[in-house]
C-alpha cells in the first residue's frame, strides 16, 4: 500500500508526496532529516491537511503528479472535500484511492496511526 500525502507548511504552502510508510516519512518532513524532501528541509511542516492510500506505487504515483499539476485554489478544493478527487482529477479512476480518516500530524509522527 502507498499513500498520497498533502501537508501545509508555516508559510502557508501545500506540499504533495508520496511514501510507503507515512509516519515515517512524515516524521523525515517534521524532523528536517536528511532523507526529508529539500523542499520540507527549508519549511516547517505543520499540518497533515489530506492523505489517501492506493494499492500500489504506479496508481500513487499518478495522483501525485496530477495533485501537483493543480493550480493552489484546487488544492484547497480537494482539501475540502475529498469527494471531489474524481470532478477535479476526471482522468484518473477515483476508485483506485481512498481517503484516510486520521488526519493528525502528531499522530502520525509519534507512530501512533498505521
Amino acid at each position: 500500500m502507498y499513500y498520497i500525502y498533502m501537508v501545509r507548511c508555516a508559510d502557508d504552502s501545500l506540499y504533495t508526496g508520496i511514501a510507503a510508510d507515512l509516519a515515517r516519512r512524515l516524521r523525515e518532513h517534521v524532523e528536517k532529516a536528511p532523507a526529508a524532501a529539500k523542499y520540507t528541509r527549508s519549511r516547517q511542516v505543520e499540518a497533515l491537511e489530506m492523505a489517501w492510500t492506493a494499492s500500489d506505487r504506479s496508481a500513487a504515483s499518478r495522483l501525485e503528479y496530477a495533485i501537483k499539476k493543480l493550480p493552489r485554489a484546487k488544492k484547497l478544493e480537494l482539501i475540502a472535500d475529498p469527494a471531489r478527487l474524481a470532478q477535479l482529477l476526471p482522468q484518473l479512476n477515483d476508485g483506485d484511492y481512498t481517503p484516510l480518516s486520521c488526519l493528525s500530524l502528531a499522530e502520525w509522527v509519534k507512530g501512533e496511526r498505521e
